[in-house]
């Protein structure tokens, strides 16, 4: 009699197993495009494996400088590249959960370089903005919502290099977008 009850258990056991195995597993988009409001740009994240993506964007970017000897301030624009290696680590998580994962909505941990080329805009008063080269691990996430609006977070502490000096540069990067596409 003991022995039927463990063959059920076990039976049991395998049905769950098999059952679990037969989900489906939820792994990063193979292609997605995306529009950023926030500093106008466009973005390609292509995924080459169940949770690793390389994210590349290409945007303008925006700064600000005040020259106190002058006693004024000064807008800039530079065009930026920037490259992510992601790694999506709780798409499982947020999927038993019943959250969305749709067009990579996750937590991600990544190496991102940007490259900031020289200012299109420039002010007499003010130097050059040199380009520069930031290197930084970071955390971060992204959400994508029913209608494809798209925020993403990421944070970080890295190096910045130009031609001048090399100095320790916070990380922190909000954007704002639209998926396009499937």
């Amino acid at each position: 009699m003991k022995n039927n009850y463990f063959i059920l258990l076990l039976s049991l056991i395998s049905c769950f197993t098999i059952q679990a195995q037969e989900e489906a597993v939820t792994t990063v988009e193979k292609n997605q495009f995306k529009i950023n409001f926030l500093f106008p740009g466009f973005v390609y994240e292509h995924g080459f494996s169940a949770r690793n993506t390389l994210y590349s964007e290409a945007g303008l970017g925006v700064g600000y400088r005040y020259n106190s000897f002058y006693g004024e301030s000064n807008t800039y624009f530079s065009p930026f590249i920037h490259e992510q290696f992601r790694h999506y680590y709780n798409l499982e998580k947020r999927a038993n959960k019943g959250k969305r994962t749709a067009h990579n909505s996750g937590n991600f941990i990544a190496m991102s370089a940007v490259y900031t080329f020289q200012s299109i805009s420039t002010n007499t008063h003010y130097a050059e903005y040199s380009p520069s080269l930031t290197l930084a691990p970071v955390w971060g996430f992204q959400r994508t919502y029913k209608r494809k609006f798209n925020l993403e977070l990421n944070l970080g502490a890295g190096v910045n290099i130009d031609q001048f000096d090399t100095e320790f540069a916070p990380i922190a990067n909000f954007t704002l977008g639209w998926v396009i596409g499937n």
